[in-house]
């Protein structure tokens, strides 16, 4: 097993122990400890623990040792995780509702000088361009627009764009999308955001727009997603630490 999988493993199980609430006063066992009981390196519990830290499940405290964020144990929805981390499929839930998927269309071309410049791509490398709609019950809440290098999926066909992408990624990859930079803003609704979203003419809609790391740092997707403003719920963990 790499030594990427090991710590992905590692993550995974950790985050399981901790959903289950399995750890005593929320605090973890320190990093020796647990590279005993897993039969792993250090480095490769640092780099899980880490990852955790990363993502506010866990944090650190100074002299104490790591706990687990209490706030993660109240709302996981809001945190991210390994693999379908910053997936629309765990990130946006309705009343316990998942969202799910349909394809409006998906078609291969020569990424233009944006999206190259967005990708790190070269010029005439080609991309997927993807727009799917998203649902909860029998209601479209977002318009997904999403730009992929076909280098990175070279194996993908129109169908695979049925399902999540990031899932699909990470078992095309090996790596997980786990990292992203993405602008929120609001805007007046267009006729397209109108007429899928049922949105009137005065009604805006939220955008959010950015750029989808894979855990290695490679783009993986360059996209943009137009949200129904009474769904347009954004939550954020940020580290004040430096660390």
């Amino acid at each position: 097993m790499t030594q990427e999988a090991i710590y992905v493993r590692i993550m995974a199980d950790l985050q399981k122990r901790i959903d289950a609430e399995q750890f005593s006063a929320l605090k973890l066992p320190d990093e020796r400890s647990l590279a005993l009981e897993y039969g792993v390196s250090r480095s490769s519990i640092k780099r899980a623990v880490s990852g955790l830290v990363g993502q506010g499940i866990i944090f650190k405290k100074r002299g104490s040792g790591t706990f687990v964020n209490p706030l993660y144990l109240k709302n996981k929805s809001m945190f991210r995780s390994v693999g379908s981390n910053l997936g629309v499929s765990d990130s946006f839930r309705h009343h316990g509702e998942t969202p799910a998927i349909h394809l409006l269309s998906a078609q291969v071309h020569e990424a233009d000088e944006e999206t190259r410049m967005a990708l790190f791509l070269e010029p005439g490398e080609e991309v997927w361009e993807v727009q799917r709609l998203r649902t909860l019950g029998n209601t479209y809440f977002m318009i997904e627009n999403a730009l992929i290098p076909v280098k990175l999926i070279p194996l993908a066909s129109k169908e695979d764009f049925k399902y999540s992408m990031f899932h699909y990624a990470e078992k095309a990859t090996k790596k997980s999308v786990s990292k992203s930079f993405v602008t929120v803003t609001v805007e007046p609704s267009n006729e397209f955001d109108q007429q899928m979203l049922d949105l009137n003419v005065n009604e805006p809609v939220g955008i959010m727009a950015g750029i989808y790391f894979l855990d290695d740092g490679t783009p993986f997707e360059y996209g943009t997603m137009r949200v129904h403003y009474k769904y347009m719920h954004y939550n954020s963990f940020i580290s004040m630490d430096g660390e």
